[in-house]
């Protein structure tokens, strides 16, 4: 969107999208005689530039009214097509043939006298010019050719636009220790044995009746000549390796047309590869191309791509019929889930639906006379819901689509060699099935609900776009009763990653990125990064992977696990709903070494990762703790301790009963062992640390059935200025509670012994320093939340490679480390001294928008539709990146307390007193006692800044997390209700009907909107209302003083309800007819 001035002098708002249908009448208003004379008329003749853009593409048809007159620019490049029916038809079809005006590039073999040409495009692609900087290299290439080696050069008009280089001396062993050849070799094997066999001829008959049938254009049925061995050896790989290949850019697009060529050109070889640098752009030549995984330790910095000739035959894909049964189980028989390819499959061809009574239809791909792939589709029964939680609205106009042209992919099966054809499968099955939409359902290995046979995966998301979920209202459903949406929206089903194909998208063209991202910490900054790369429409990233020491979560969340808070930032439901699992690669185990000059790291249990980029973002981890060792007769205080006590590492053995909780699966294996050893004992428990998380912790064992009297929680001394919770009412309530628990409580204590500094496993005794008497006491399980801090794996991983590390490690403001191919981010980092501001780290902000920014950063790297921006001012260089949204916790606390809270980001360690909250803006109903308790902060600006929630009974986390920032005004003028004595329950205020739009996941957009009709762009010598306030997002008390900008806001309010009706049903829409 941009401002731009009119030739009236008026300013106007600009927006450049993709043309639509629908937009066709209001185009063909814009074509006047004053436009013309100015513009003049479309110049046709670029429109043939769709030939180069889309290679399979041979013909274009257009079709018009029979008395309408065509432009000598369209007669002169369309011909008509003959009448085969009616004598006078009421339209005419005339058609554009590609030979006539864009034909195939012309290929032959390369002489000396190509010298020039030839160098002269290698000067043009700067990234390949260093391959030929020996003078006489290339006319040593072209002199010694032979029956192994070959070259040729691409013709346009006699002129040279592309070279080529081939050669037959191939090195497969290395091939085969690099990458994973071995379901390529079976399939090759297979294959070699059924060209082998003569092929059975389709049944013209059966053609006749199958109707819509279609095949791939003509001039890709290219003559393929067979191998001389063919029938001889098949354990033998018969291999040719592209050497050298560029093309203009001009016509990089027709690069598949060298393939037959340089096949005739090695008679005796099946095979084609090309190995192509990770961090080299995409060449469209591979997109016909398979690629070939590395293996998981390849240390070659090089991926595989190859070809097969059979990938020249055309095409066909039909319906699928009863005689396709033995050929569609031999191509699937080999295959997970195909019994319930199969199944579908019959009952197509016996009912034409599934057990559900639900439309089936079949689809095959066939090439002579062999069937390559199927495709099995259904309707989509559950759009309402789709559309509800998924943005499919980023692509497609809902309203735009009738109900039965979605429909979702049951199973795809394709060989691997025809992938390059997965777009045109795709295109024919949404014109033969009258569709417009598929969707692809991935879900997570948990859920029983996955049954479709999906191979390979790869080809299906190579054509499709991921879709974000939506984040959900949760609705008061009982107390809106027949205003609430419907049931299809709301009742729950089992969480799914989606992805969408529809016919516009068959057309866009991806970007695949080889570059090696490998991502240390599944923590929610490094989780929040990969899903940004994961969910770019039209970039796919083949190389991604995540090391984690106990790789993804499972099939349960903090919330049921217990023992440790929640940032809220990512539960298993969220996940499972990201593309991660098909996306990225996961590598389980701990980081122990980098190797900067190699490029990799080594991971414990596994072996080595290497990289191209390196993203370390671990976060902090409780450390096992390690006693003090100090002689107990001498007296000893505290503070004499505390100092060296945070510095040292415990190397002992770890007892088998003491368990230090980092993540869902130390928690999952703490409670199973609490569960089976320790619940019908009466031993005591230990809770070891001085965070919120023991205190939710501590909740979680007396939810366990532990006594309180049977629990202690140890809290050593805390650090100066910080506390467990931010509200005092919220700590005095839990402390309470834990005496009513019987919960003993012992404060600044430090670990001094463990079993008397004897054999400590099981752990059986554990004494600590006071500032009074040592304390001794009997364990029967420990748990330790204490000494978080940077993991020692991580730390000597990082030290040892020399990057700088000063207690954190260090970084700039752009993520860079001292090595420019690694980044961290999180609170793993902090900020070069330079930078003068030791007060602020990621430490301070949300870790799920950090990682959104390392990823937009990241994206300037990959993706060419974005700009890089222009270099900042010096002094902007000084300047660290401040973010905006909230830090927030929540948990149970002891007393079956839920508990949440978030607040904008602050700095630590502030230097000057902290600001306090103006007691008028604060708004606190109900009381911790009760536990009702409901506490919002406000800011100068009246946006809302903090909240704390404190309440026995469950609460809609989701939606009170979207109140963060929203002016009071936008909350039904919540400051004037309150003061005026109007609210006396936050809980109920916020379940009213006029709360759900602005838990609405495009609120903010319809907020922002609101805001540009109210503060419009100034024009040129103008300043904007409320240019010196701090944020530009404050609304005024009385903004609106015209009836013009009224009007405009009833008619954007209107819109916006009414293009959401979906889901605010609750809302009246002009129009609506209310029975009372």
């Amino acid at each position: 969107m941009r401002s731009g001035t009119s030739a009236s002098g008026e300013e106007e708002t600009v927006t450049v999208r993709r043309s639509e249908s629908a937009d066709a009448q209001m185009i063909d208003s814009l074509i006047t005689p004053s436009t013309e004379a100015m513009f003049g008329r479309v110049n046709v003749i670029q429109l043939l530039a769709v030939f180069i853009a889309i290679t399979e593409l041979e013909y274009i048809c257009l079709v018009c009214r029979n008395n309408s007159n065509i432009e000598p620019a369209l007669a002169e490049m369309f011909e008509p097509l003959e009448h085969l029916t009616d004598a006078d038809p009421p339209c005419i079809a005339l058609i554009c043939h590609r030979h006539n005006h864009c034909p195939r590039l012309h290929i032959r073999q390369a002489r000396v006298e190509d010298h020039d040409d030839i160098m002269y495009i290698f000067e043009e692609q700067t990234s390949l010019s260093s391959a030929m900087d020996q003078p006489s290299f290339l006319a040593q290439l072209l002199e010694d050719q032979n029956e192994e080696n070959h070259c040729a050069v691409f013709e346009i008009d006699r002129m040279v636009v592309g070279f080529i280089s081939a050669t037959a001396d191939v090195d497969l062993k290395q091939l085969q220790n690099c990458f994973e050849l071995s379901e390529f070799i079976d399939l090759y094997k297979m294959q070699k044995k059924k060209d082998d066999e003569p092929a059975v001829p389709t049944d013209a008959k059966e053609d006749q009746e199958e109707q819509g049938q279609t095949q791939t254009s003509p001039s890709q049925q290219q003559e393929v000549t067979q191998s001389p061995g063919a029938g001889e050896d098949s354990k033998k790989l018969s291999v040719f390796c592209i050497q050298f290949f560029v093309i203009s850019k001009k016509y990089e697009m027709r690069s598949v047309d060298f393939i037959p060529y340089v096949f005739k050109s090695f008679p005796g070889l099946d095979i084609c590869m090309i190995t192509v640098p990770t961090l080299s752009p995409e060449i469209a030549l591979l997109q016909s191309f398979l690629r070939l995984p590395p293996r998981a330790t390849t240390s070659l910095l090089h991926e595989l791509f190859i070809f097969l000739p059979a990938g020249l035959r055309p095409l066909k894909v039909r319906p699928a019929v009863a005689a396709d049964r033995p050929a569609v189980f031999d191509l699937v028989k080999d295959l997970s889930l195909s019994e319930s390819l199969l199944q579908d499959l019959e009952h197509f061809y016996e009912m034409r639906r599934d057990m559900d009574g639900v439309t089936l239809q079949a689809f095959v791909a066939q090439t002579n006379g062999q069937i390559v792939g199927i495709l099995i589709i259904r309707d989509e029964q559950d759009i309402e819901y789709i559309r509800a939680h998924y943005n499919i609205e980023n692509f497609i106009y809902f309203s735009h689509h009738c109900y039965e042209e979605h429909a979702q992919i049951r199973h795809f099966v394709l060989k691997p060699y025809f992938q390059h054809f997965t777009k045109h499968l795709f295109k024919e099955v949404l014109r033969l099935s009258h569709r417009s939409c598929l969707y692809h359902r991935f879900y997570p290995a948990h859920h029983s609900q996955e049954n479709s046979c999906i191979h390979h995966l790869d080809f299906v998301l190579n054509c499709a776009v991921p879709i974000r979920p939506r984040r959900q209202i949760i609705y008061p459903l009982e107390e809106l009763g027949i205003n609430a949406p419907s049931r299809r929206i709301t009742e729950e089903q089992a969480p799914f990653a989606l992805s969408l194909i529809s016919r516009k998208l068959t057309m866009e063209p991806k970007v695949t990125v080889n570059a090696r991202i490998v991502v240390v910490g599944a923590s929610d900054t490094g989780l929040s990064f990969l899903e940004v790369l994961c969910f770019c429409p039209h970039l796919r990233f083949i190389n991604l992977t995540l090391i984690s020491t106990h790789g993804f979560r499972g099939d349960y969340d903090y919330e049921d696990i217990g023992f440790l808070s929640t940032s809220h930032a990512y539960s298993t439901r969220d996940l499972a709903q990201l593309p991660l699992l098909s996306c990225v690669k996961m590598v389980t185990g701990k980081m122990v070494r980098i190797n900067r000059k190699s490029k990799y790291v080594l991971v414990s249990g596994f072996g080595k990762v290497p990289y191209d980029h390196l993203i370390l973002c671990t976060g902090l981890q409780y450390q096992v703790p390690c006693p003090t060792g100090v002689d107990l007769s001498q007296p000893v205080t505290n503070s004499q301790l505390q100092a060296q006590s945070s510095h040292r590492r415990y190397t002992g053995p770890v007892p088998s009963n003491l368990f230090t909780l980092n993540d869902l699966h130390d928690c999952m294996t703490a409670r199973q062992w609490l569960c089976a050893n320790f619940l019908e004992l009466e031993e005591d428990a230990i809770v070891y640390g001085n965070n919120t998380d023991v205190y939710t912790t501590v909740e979680t064992l007396l939810t366990l059935g532990i006594r309180g009297s049977r629990i202690h929680l140890v809290l050593p001394p805390p650090d100066p200025g910080v506390s467990y919770f931010s509200d005092s009412n919220v700590e005095n309530a839990v402390a309470a509670a834990m005496e009513k628990a019987e919960v003993k409580v012992h404060h600044n204590c430090l670990l001094a012994q463990m079993n008397n500094g004897e054999h400590c496993d099981p752990l059986t005794l554990v004494t600590f320093t006071t500032d009074a008497e040592p304390l001794h006491l009997q364990c029967g399980v420990f748990i330790n939340l204490s000494n978080k801090g940077v993991d020692y794996d991580a730390f000597k991983s990082i030290n040892n490679s020399f990057l700088v590390f000063d207690s954190r490690l260090i970084i700039n403001a752009t993520f860079h480390t001292s090595d420019s191919a690694i980044y961290g981010a999180g609170p793993l980092t902090k900020f070069s001294h330079h930078y003068h501001s030791d007060e602020w780290s990621h430490a301070n902000f949300n870790s799920k928008e950090v990682g959104q920014d390392l990823a937009a950063m990241f994206l300037l790297l990959f993706d060419p539709t974005l700009e890089c921006p222009d270099d900042p001012p010096p002094e902007m260089d000084h300047l660290v990146p401040l973010y905006k949204q909230a830090k927030i916790q929540g948990g149970k606390l002891p007393g079956g307390y839920n508990y949440l809270h978030f607040t904008k980001p602050c700095a630590t360690n502030l230097t000057g007193p902290a600001l306090k909250q103006l007691q008028d803006r604060g708004i606190v109903t109900g009381c911790v006692e009760t536990g009702d308790y409901f506490s919002l902060q406000l800011d100068c600006n009246e946006l809302v800044e903090t909240l704390t929630c404190f309440s026995l009974k469950p609460f809609p986390v989701s939606n009170y997390l979207s109140l963060y920032g929203k002016h009071q005004l936008l909350l039904a003028q919540l400051l004037t209700h309150y003061h005026q004595g109007l609210i006396h329950d936050l809980y109920s205020f916020f379940r009213q009907s006029w709360s759900l739009a602005v838990y609405h996941d495009r609120f903010s957009d319809f907020e922002q909107e609101l805001l540009d009709i109210i503060f419009p762009e100034p024009k040129d010598g103008e300043s904007k209302q409320g240019e010196m306030e701090d944020d530009s997002d404050v609304l005024p008390v009385n903004p609106l003083q015209d009836a013009h900008s009224r009007a405009a806001l009833r008619s954007s309010t209107v819109k916006y309800l009414t293009y959401n009706r979906n889901l605010l049903p609750m809302f009246a829409r002009p129009g609506q007819l209310w029975h009372m």
